[in-house]
C-alpha cells in the first residue's frame, strides 16, 4: 500500500470516528432525535467502517425505542399496584398516587394499597391524606401499624398524636 493511500484511509477513519463521536455526544445528552439524525448520516457516509456500523445500528435501535416507547396497557389491580409501587420507588410520587388510586378503585379492601397510598401521600407532604389511608390500612390489618412504626418515611409523623393513635405508640 502506498503512503498516499494509507493517508487517505487514516483520514477517512478519523472522519468516521469524529462523526460517530458527535452522535454519541448527543446520545449521552439523551437527545435521541439528534443522535438518530447523526447516526443515519454516519451510516450513509461511512458504509465501509464495519465495526462502527455495527455499533451505530445498535444505537439506532436504542434511539428508536426511546423516541417511540411501547405503551403499557394497564388493566388489572396487579398492573396498577405494581406500576404504583414502581413509581413510588422511583420517587415519582404524583404518578405513584395516580396508579395506586386506580388499584384502590379495583380492590378497595386491599390493605397494601392503602398502606402504599399513606406512604405516597407522606412523600407528597399531604399529612391528612396520609393518616387517613394509614388508618384504613390498620383497620383492615393491624400489622400495618407495626410497619408504620418502623417505616423511615414516617419518621416525621411519629410526633403526631393522630399517627400515635393509629399505630398505638402513644
Amino acid at each position: 500500500m502506498t503512503a498516499q493511500k494509507e493517508k487517505v484511509i487514516n483520514n477517512s477513519l478519523a472522519e468516521a470516528l469524529a462523526a460517530f463521536n458527535l452522535a454519541m455526544k448527543a446520545f449521552h445528552k439523551k437527545d435521541y432525535a439528534k443522535t438518530l439524525e447523526a447516526l443515519t448520516s454516519f451510516l450513509e457516509k461511512y458504509p465501509e467502517e464495519k465495526e462502527l456500523i455495527d455499533r451505530a445500528n445498535v444505537y439506532v435501535i436504542i434511539c428508536n425505542k426511546h423516541l417511540s416507547p411501547e405503551k403499557i396497557v394497564l388493566k388489572s389491580f396487579d398492573d396498577y399496584y405494581r406500576n404504583g409501587v414502581y413509581h413510588l420507588n422511583q420517587g415519582e410520587f404524583e404518578e405513584a398516587a395516580e396508579m395506586l388510586l386506580k388499584a384502590h378503585e379495583k380492590e378497595p379492601k386491599a390493605g397494601e394499597i392503602l398502606y402504599y397510598l399513606a406512604n405516597t401521600y407522606c412523600h407528597l407532604e399531604n399529612v391528612e391524606q396520609c393518616l387517613e389511608y394509614l388508618k384504613q390500612a390498620v383497620k383492615l390489618d393491624a400489622s400495618f401499624a407495626v410497619l408504620a412504626q418502623n417505616e423511615l418515611d414516617f419518621v416525621e409523623l411519629r410526633k403526631d398524636k393522630e399517627f400515635a393513635d393509629i399505630t398505638k405508640t402513644a
